[in-house]
């Protein structure tokens, strides 16, 4: 099993941050910092946790007045270069809310080298209208950093992140920083976009239709990004976006010899194959999935789906076989029984089959 993130934040580097923080502030009390960080809770703490406390302790032994404790923080900080430095824009988030001209140029000096993508937010809620046009002006930056700030910053479901319920229920704040966007030279800044439409989508799907319609064919880079956020839609077998994406309703095509092997243990891999005909004519442009109904705890069964292929074809017949991989992770339980396995073609179950799998 992997390394847990929260594993990232290491005695060596909060000693160097410490012994960078002495230089630019002689009166950092650097082992009283380092024990307050690893206190006697330290081990209990997850990810954020663990980030949001290091901010605190920040605050604890950095000046008393704000705006030279982030000007300490602005000189320390390009020392460090990674996501797991978010705790200096945590710091910002935990006491700056009420300054707000230093937060919001800290949070775009901080970005460059983490992100401020968690703590922007709050300063979203409280000051919308504001925040929003300093959203555009991120989106106009020269640095690619600060682009992806403007959209990471305001997705409605940000993962980890507390969410903008404003813009859940209306997303058209946002919809001007995806305009500008959308075919940016970046792709580390087109696939935030493209993960802030598939967020938009959950709540406000006909929104996400409209984009599709007017940027769909435009660009390479364009069409990946509506794609990529259509994803949650064409999972779910919306019928407006399998058009617009050339998935028409699959009445030409039969499931032959679909085989599932009968049983897995947790940790190995299920084997399944399937054939698919179209007598007499092209199978044309189909997507393929294969959802798992998964046994829950109250012996209820719950569907994921996985992407299995996509592809165009003048054939009449395809073979496809794959296997799905039962690893053991921390995010998800699985339990000993009778699960299943469906193939889904263009949004339409062709066929399902048992399997049992040993825990």
């Amino acid at each position: 099993m992997a390394e847990p993130l929260k594993n990232l934040y290491t005695q060596e580097l909060i000693r160097s941050l410490s012994e960078s923080l002495i230089t630019e502030y002689p009166k950092f009390d650097s082992s009283g910092f380092i024990q307050f960080v690893f206190n006697e809770d330290w081990k209990n703490k997850a990810l954020k946790q663990r980030m949001y406390h290091i901010s605190e302790a920040l605050f604890g032994f950095l000046p008393s007045d704000y705006l030279a404790a982030v000007s300490i923080l602005k000189q320390v900080s390009h020392h460090f270069d990674g996501f797991q430095h978010m705790f200096f824009p945590g710091f910002v988030e935990l006491y700056g809310l009420d300054h707000y001209d230093i937060s919001i140029d800290a949070l775009e000096y901080f970005t460059s080298n983490s992100s401020s993508e968690f703590a922007v937010r709050p300063f979203i809620l409280k000051y919308k209208g504001k925040m929003m046009t300093q959203m555009e002006r991120w989106a106009e930056s020269n640095n690619h950093h600060v682009r992806r700030l403007a959209s990471e910053g305001c997705r409605p479901r940000l993962p980890w992140a507390m969410a903008l319920p404003c813009f859940k229920q209306d997303p058209t704040p946002i919809i001007p920083i995806l305009e500008r966007l959308k075919d940016d030279a970046s792709d580390y800044v087109r696939r935030s976009v493209a993960n802030n439409i598939n967020d938009i989508s959950k709540d406000n799907p006909g929104t996400v239709i409209e984009l599709v319609d007017r940027w769909k064919g435009k660009s390479i880079k364009m069409d990946w990004v509506v794609k990529h956020g259509c994803r949650t839609l064409l999972k779910q077998a919306d019928p407006s976006i399998l058009t617009l994406f050339g998935f028409l309703k699959p009445d030409h095509v039969t499931l032959f010899d679909f085989s599932v092997q009968k049983s897995v243990v947790l940790g190995e891999r299920l084997a399944f194959s399937f054939i698919l005909r179209s007598p007499g004519k092209r199978l044309g442009k189909l997507r393929i999935e294969y959802g798992i109904d998964l046994l829950r705890k109250n012996s209820t069964h719950s569907r994921k789906l996985f992407k299995l292929s996509e592809f165009e074809t003048d054939n009449s017949e395809k073979r496809l076989s794959r296997s799905h991989h039962f690893r053991d992770v921390s995010t998800r339980n699985y339990y000993p029984g009778i699960h299943r396995l469906a193939i889904v073609i263009n949004g339409v179950e062709f066929g399902c089959q048992e399997f049992e799998l040993f825990v």
